[in-house]
């Protein structure tokens, strides 16, 4: 039983680092690579030239429509006119299809634009898995804040505590 158990454990933790092997995100200062996207209105547009002038507010999630990801989007929601002020655009990026990312906009009054990634390049070039959740800032296009475990109903707090710093 000690041998099942222990086995059992060790599949656990070899299948949790392969999920978040990947999860070190972009670095401070780096920039992004062209990369064509698609919201949930169905816009294309190039990544990097979004993130190219002013500052911009980057957060991944993991699924739209569960527990968590709404509380983030939320947060950063019940801050949007406040970081509007400030100049800042937010953008929101999770694997769900445009459908999904419209339904989820929609049904929670997101007043910002959400990516649908569904097949992981921007996930790719943000060196980060599917499943994490992560938080940028960038300015002038350079990362120049970062959170790699992103939180959840305190999103928007985090980023304003960063601003200050930065």
């Amino acid at each position: 039983m000690k041998i099942i158990r222990l086995t059992l454990l060790c599949l656990l933790g070899i299948s949790s680092s392969c999920i978040h092997a990947n999860d070190s995100g972009l670095a401070v200062g780096e920039s992004l690579p062209s990369l064509m996207v698609t919201d949930d209105q169905g816009q294309r547009f190039d990544l990097a030239n979004f993130v190219n002038t002013g500052t911009v507010v980057i957060f991944f999630y993991p699924k739209a429509h569960t527990g968590g990801c709404t509380k983030q989007a939320c947060s950063l929601r019940d801050g949007s006119e406040t970081l509007r002020e400030q100049g800042i655009r937010v953008l929101g990026i999770s694997s769900d299809s445009v459908e999904d990312q419209a339904s989820f906009r929609e049904k929670h009054s997101l007043p910002y634009p959400l990516i649908a990634d569904t097949d992981q390049r921007v996930a790719k070039a943000f060196k980060k898995s599917k499943w994490a959740r992560q938080a940028y800032i960038f300015k002038e296009g350079k990362v120049v804040w970062r959170d790699l475990s992103a939180s959840t109903s305190k999103q928007y707090e985090d980023i304003q505590a960063a601003l200050k710093t930065l």
